[in-house]
């Protein structure tokens, strides 16, 4: 594998107005995986918040457990009640994506307690259907004063709580009717500073477009609500938010994290390191099969579930993500394309619903958006990422290196040192996973099933996961995996143009 050249000497990938929405300073920011921490540190900053905690959803549950025990502890519900006595002038308001809203009033418990939130003059709760009929709003953001913000893929919701131990037998990884849940593999990202009131007016606008009401103004919060026993991995740098919006009404579609994907791809020189749940987009996978085709391409390492979560989301993803895997091996003739499925010690799966790419230990993002075609152009998403090129950030490669050996030890069930020692002898991602791989608690190379004929005619013309919210009109000759893979080709020769 080539040397990494020194950071200075790279370019930044990150064009505002491009592939991204802004750039802003940020003070802190680290990476929090697996809900459990995400939940225990997203408390703390919540409960220290002076003015506003505004949580902005595609799922919500008012019967989770932030700290879940194997008796009955408090429910979220509960620890907003308190949050709203302790601080009646503290606003706590919840957007959540209006799909599946009407469940939430099939259980008692829950239904009760939006009840009582509703006589409950701090708490303003919604339900949001601002977009086009087939689209939903899938960003995962938490903004408390303006002055901390969370953004990544873990929504406060049931089945999600778990640690990274991903332990086959967890006493509270179980939902509110006490059923266990199957291990859950997530990730998100916690940040303070200017970046965090761009992504509080992300969510006010959201909010504003949502409920037709304007979110009152925050004035000069200056409380460090930042969880005191969360370790920092960045500090003072610079970070990108990157958005997905479909057209709708007065508001113009915005396709910067398709944008991004393509241009982090075409920015590799070593590795790519993916974690995503889903891999549908024929024009992200046409740009990989371009790169694998060159004299010494780089890495693509994909870490993803075995099958989707969900028949209907199986019927459309699983099928597509065969059909494109099997078109780039046509192209991965030096075999740098790997895609793996963690498992637990005793073999069960683990779901991952992280969404992270790492390239070459110099670009780091984290966000909502999936490898498919719905969060390039149809839904809402939101990725916040850091390129080392840009001037503040020419000291977070080391950071970055130490997240993604993180990870993929935890995968492997190694410790950390082990696979930065086998990774510093061979320089290739691939073959220090091969050589780590076991039993027990371990990445399993993706068997590629044949999909059956429906799940075929589905993901082949892509019936279920359009790439625009137009897409569900187009007629059959004008859509397609096939088409899209063209499309991808012909956006990369252009990009090369320019």
């Amino acid at each position: 594998m080539e040397n990494l050249p020194d950071t200075p000497t790279l370019e930044p990938v990150l064009v505002p107005g491009q592939n991204c929405w802004r750039i802003e300073r940020c003070a802190r920011a680290t990476v929090i995986v697996d809900a459990a921490d995400y939940y225990h540190f997203i408390g703390q900053a919540m409960a220290a918040a002076q003015q506003r905690i505004l949580i902005i959803g595609w799922d919500f549950d008012t019967r989770v457990q932030l700290e879940p025990t194997e008796r009955h502890g408090e429910t979220l519900g509960q620890f907003f009640l308190s949050l709203a006595k302790n601080n009646p002038r503290r606003r706590i308001d919840i957007l959540k994506w209006s799909f599946g809203a009407k469940k939430q009033f099939l259980h008692p418990r829950a239904a009760w307690m939006l009840w009582r939130w509703a006589r409950t003059k701090a708490i303003e709760f919604y339900f949001d259907s601002a977009h086009p009929p087939g689209c939903s709003h899938h960003q995962k953001i938490v903004v408390l004063d303006d002055h901390l913000a969370v953004c990544g893929g873990i929504d406060i919701a049931t089945g999600r709580w778990d640690t990274p131990d991903h332990a086959d037998d967890a006493p509270c990884r179980r939902l509110p009717d006490g059923k266990p849940y199957p291990p859950w593999h997530d990730a998100t990202m916690m940040l303070t500073g200017p970046v965090a009131s761009v992504l509080g007016e992300l969510g006010s606008d959201r909010w504003f477009h949502a409920t037709h009401r304007k979110l009152d103004p925050i004035h000069g919060a200056e409380n460090d609500v930042w969880p005191q026993d969360l370790a920092i991995q960045f500090q003072n740098v610079s970070i990108g938010v990157a958005r997905t919006r479909a057209c709708y009404e007065d508001l113009p579609e915005i396709r910067e994290i398709e944008a991004l994907y393509l241009d982090m791809i075409a920015a590799a020189r070593r590795f790519v390191y993916i974690e995503n749940q889903y891999f549908t987009s024929a024009k992200i996978a046409a740009a990989i099969a371009r790169r694998l085709e060159e004299a010494n391409p780089p890495e693509f390492v994909l870490v993803m579930p075995r099958t989707a979560d969900g028949w209907l989301e199986q019927m459309a993803m699983d099928a597509a993500r065969v059909q494109l895997v099997r078109q780039i091996a046509e192209s991965d003739s030096k075999k740098r394309f790997r895609i793996y499925v963690p498992v637990t010690r005793n073999g069960a799966d683990i779901y991952v619903h992280a969404k992270v790419s790492i390239v070459d230990d110099r670009l780091l993002r984290i966000g909502s958006s999936n490898l498919n075609n719905r969060s390039l152009g149809l839904d809402s998403e939101c990725d916040v990422i850091i390129d080392s090129a840009l001037q503040p950030n020419r000291e977070t490669p080391k950071a970055i290196t130490h997240l993604r050996t993180r990870l993929l030890a935890e995968h492997l069930g190694v410790d950390a040192d082990t696979f930065a020692a086998g990774f510093e002898r061979s320089g290739s991602l691939i073959h220090t996973i091969e050589s780590l791989r076991g039993s027990g608690k371990t990445l399993e190379l993706l068997d590629l099933v044949e999909p059956g004929p429906l799940d075929e005619y589905i993901a082949q013309n892509e019936l279920l996961d359009p790439e625009s919210a137009d897409g569900f009109l187009e007629p059959m000759s004008q859509r397609g995996l096939k088409k899209r893979w063209a499309q991808g080709l012909a956006r990369l020769r252009r990009r090369r143009k320019t």
